[in-house]
């Protein structure tokens, strides 16, 4: 289960001004975990529950189908997903990352958009085992894309951000109660939903 509750305000020293973004209005849910750890379909559901004016960011778009990109040493993938966060939460919406989003790579990406961003932001780790995420993968459409020799060897421990207040939750909790807390402890349950669409006005009529 969580290890700390309540949604946490970011502040690190290192941060400037021109660099801060989002406003105190803003939420920001970063969501890690180990390939077949559930997060995906965490974040959709996270996302889905507040409706419109949340945003979802899901690493492996960005990299693996806008970008194309290997995610070897290098490439703009970090700076990519860094920008549109950003460019998000600057715009007035509550922003759900996820991916593996492996620490030695964009750890520091990560947690410099906790700490610049202005508004209540929250960090989760699914910490599940090994064997579970291949289980887990198996109940997947997609469960053909990779095989678990890939996924061991994408698999990292515990691959925490070591920021403080970071939400780890483990495979005792279940998907809905993943779901409830992770939407809970980031305020995005509590938020007030954005205002309703406005109707499209009636097009010209021929004079």
């Amino acid at each position: 289960m969580s290890r700390a509750a309540g949604p946490h305000r970011w502040h690190h020293r290192r941060v400037h001004a021109a660099d801060v973004c989002g406003t105190t209005s803003t939420i920001l849910v970063v969501i890690r975990g180990n390939s077949g750890s559930g997060k995906s379909s965490i974040a959709r559901a996270v996302r889905l529950a507040y409706g419109r004016g949340c945003a979802l960011v899901e690493q492996d778009h960005l990299r693996r189908i806008i970008l194309r990109e290997l995610d070897g040493p290098g490439g703009l993938a970090p700076d990519f997903i860094d920008n549109t966060v950003r460019y998000l939460l600057d715009n007035g919406y509550h922003v759900v990352l996820e991916g593996i989003l492996h620490e030695r790579k964009y750890g520091d990406m990560a947690r410099g958009l906790l700490a610049s961003h202005r508004g209540t932001s929250s960090a989760f780790y699914l910490d599940i085992p090994f064997d579970e995420t291949v289980r887990r993968h198996g109940t997947r459409p997609q469960v053909t894309d990779f095989t678990p020799e890939q996924m061991r060897g994408w698999y990292r421990e515990r691959d925490v951000l070591g920021v403080d207040g970071e939400h780890v939750i483990g495979p005792e909790s279940t998907f809905d109660d993943s779901v409830a807390l992770i939407a809970a402890r980031s305020g995005l349950a509590a938020a007030a939903p954005f205002p309703a669409d406005v109707p499209a006005a009636p097009p010209p009529q021929p004079r």
